[in-house]
């Protein structure tokens, strides 16, 4: 009991730390990018009561995976609204990456506590988890904004109206895929994707340790 007690405590803590890292980073690019709508709703911080979603932190517990609350953003605040979106959610899962490398660093190459190594080997899983689930290209996840920019600009209108009504299938998606595939056939579609990736991901951070 102590023990995952313990276990939740670090994921507890590390989802507040890596959830705010993501989510102000999207206000961050947002605003130097010309967009102030974030930064005047309070986003631009680390505090992570700006930051957490209540659907998305239970998700972290039911599903393994979940998100914060989205970081508002007016692309008509942009020079390029495309591209500059593109790069606002480029910035949440690039600050994982980032976070994750820079915790590998100590964790490679210092003698640590064992509470300090547990909470940063769980900051490091987190952030890559969050980072590669965000750049699935799906509505509404950053990917999804990303992958706009390589859309032909003629099917640009349609893409954005699928993005704005897609929604709703990607989370029915999700809860077939953990209370049907997940039940009968054994595995889930979705964790298969992102374990393998998950696990790529962290060989290359921890790439000659």
């Amino acid at each position: 009991m102590t023990s995952t007690l313990e276990a939740y405590a670090y994921l507890i803590i590390a989802l507040v730390i890596v959830i705010s890292i993501h989510e102000a980073s999207h206000a961050f690019v947002a605003y130097k990018l010309g967009d102030p709508t974030a930064k005047n709703r309070g986003r631009l911080t680390l505090n992570p009561k700006a930051h957490l979603d209540v659907l998305g932190t239970l998700m972290l517990f039911i599903a393994g995976f979940g998100w914060g609350k989205p970081v508002p953003v007016n692309p008509y605040n942009f020079k390029n609204p495309i591209k500059d979106s593109a790069l606002v959610s480029l910035a949440g899962p690039a600050s994982n990456l980032l976070t994750a490398l820079i915790c590998s660093i100590p964790l490679k190459y210092v003698s640590l506590p064992v509470s300090i190594a547990t909470l940063l080997w769980t900051i490091t899983d987190l952030s890559i988890l969050l980072a590669i689930f965000n750049l699935l290209p799906f509505p509404p996840l950053d990917g999804s904004k990303i992958f706009a920019v390589f859309v032909p600009h003629k099917y640009q209108p349609a893409y954005f109206r699928f993005m704005e009504k897609s929604q709703i299938y990607f989370l029915v998606f999700i809860l077939l895929d953990i209370v049907v595939v997940r039940r009968y056939l054994g595995f889930s579609i979705l964790w298969l994707v992102l374990g393998n990736l998950f696990d790529f991901v962290k060989a290359l951070i921890f790439l000659g340790g």
